[in-house]
């Protein structure tokens, strides 16, 4: 059976993917900080009748990365999803630990596994490195400037890996995201503030979903070995755009 690794599976499009995966075949391993969500995910999982591990981990901590890759059997998916935004303050207010903070869980983190894994994915003989950006890392609008910085950083990842692995027999597929309704993902931003985090989604008639990102990422993951999926934009139709967004009410 092959192996799937899941960053920020505790929640939302991370713990949709886990179980999207599954559902193709894969044994997936949940990596996330919160045990308990973690040890939720993954008994839904099992429940359905898949294989999953849940393994607390912080991906910025780069000595646990390693000695989680060591103990890893094999690897042939890698979906780097671990990310978050948080604060919404113009750049003359931002507060720089909050766009270091971005920029280490989006960019660093998604570099620490990637690192890590990729001998596992390259002797896979079949590997795929799944980076999750958002449309913001091409995009940017007022409030959102550490968020897109950060995105972009993903962005450039995913593209430079691309190049630097060509001849070899790993994928590199970028999804980058519109505007999806995830539990936590607004609520973070806005510090816990719930009518704010709210607010971004009034009117907006069917947002995406976690679980719309994650049938595009198995989808993309289950193209025959050849076919590379560089990059996949996936936006609900109220959004035409990072500032189009049709509402109504």
């Amino acid at each position: 059976m092959r192996t799937a690794v899941v960053t920020g599976a505790s929640s939302g499009i991370g713990a949709a993917t886990a179980q999207a995966l599954s559902r193709s075949g894969f044994h997936t391993v949940l990596v996330a900080r919160r045990a308990d969500r973690l040890e939720q995910v993954a008994g839904k999982i099992r429940a359905d009748g898949g294989r999953a591990a849940a393994v607390t981990l912080d991906v910025t901590d780069r000595a646990a990365v390693t000695a989680f890759a060591a103990g890893l059997d094999g690897c042939d998916v890698l979906v780097n999803n671990a990310g978050g935004a948080f604060g919404t303050e113009h750049v003359a207010d931002a507060d720089p630990d909050d766009w270091s903070s971005m920029f280490q869980v989006n960019v660093v983190g998604a570099l620490h596994m990637t690192q890590a894994l990729l001998p596992a994915l390259t002797a896979s003989g079949d590997g795929t490195v799944v980076v999750l950006s958002s449309t913001a890392s091409f995009t940017v609008y007022e409030g959102g400037g550490g968020y897109s910085a950060a995105k972009h950083g993903a962005h450039v990842l995913a593209g430079t890996l691309r190049l630097e692995l060509s001849g070899k027999p790993v994928r590199v597929v970028e999804i980058a995201p519109g505007m999806v309704h995830t539990e936590e993902f607004s609520l973070n931003r806005y510090r816990g503030d719930a009518d704010k985090a709210a607010a971004v989604y009034a009117g907006v008639d069917a947002p995406l979903t976690a679980e719309d990102v994650a049938e595009t990422i198995a989808w993309a993951v289950s193209r025959p070995p050849h076919v590379n999926i560089d990059l996949l934009v996936v936006r609900p139709l109220a959004q035409a755009a990072q500032h189009k967004v049709h509402r109504t009410g």
